[in-house]
């Protein structure tokens, strides 16, 4: 790729839902910037509604999402509705987390990105974020 960026990769990592378990979602937040990338991490228990409107005053290039709950079918298309409602189509929703792929396969075909299993190494998420954020988003 010829397209190089000119500020660093923004990328909201979020905790939605009753959700308590986040050391998956923190070493995420520490691997992505360590990678270089501006890094804000919600917290626990954000509604879609938090998570989307921080991506909107952060200016975010990508929202992960760390979902352990079981709650991905509800979580994801309400961020993904939401994000269309406020017109925020150039950001990237991806995530992971205990996810079956029969469910991985339906929530992609709704728009959200590569999901990633626990286990998943970090370069790879990395490599993802980066490459669809070159692809996608203009600087």
């Amino acid at each position: 790729m010829n397209k190089t960026l000119n500020r660093p990769i923004r990328v909201l990592v979020a905790k939605v839902g009753l959700d308590g378990h986040d050391r998956g979602a923190k070493v995420i937040a520490t691997s992505l910037r360590d990678a270089g990338m501006e890094v804000i991490y919600t917290g626990l228990r954000q509604t879609p509604e938090m998570v989307v409107n921080t991506a909107l005053q952060e200016d975010v290039d990508a929202i992960g999402i760390s979902i352990l709950s079981g709650a991905h079918m509800t979580v994801f298309p309400k961020v993904i509705e939401m994000m269309k409602q406020k017109e925020l189509t150039d950001v990237l929703v991806t995530g992971g987390g205990i996810i079956p792929e029969g469910d991985m396969k339906k929530l992609q075909e709704i728009g959200v990105g590569e999901l990633f299993p626990p286990g998943t190494a970090m370069k790879d998420i990395v490599t993802y974020i980066e490459n669809w954020v070159l692809t996608h988003r203009n600087f």
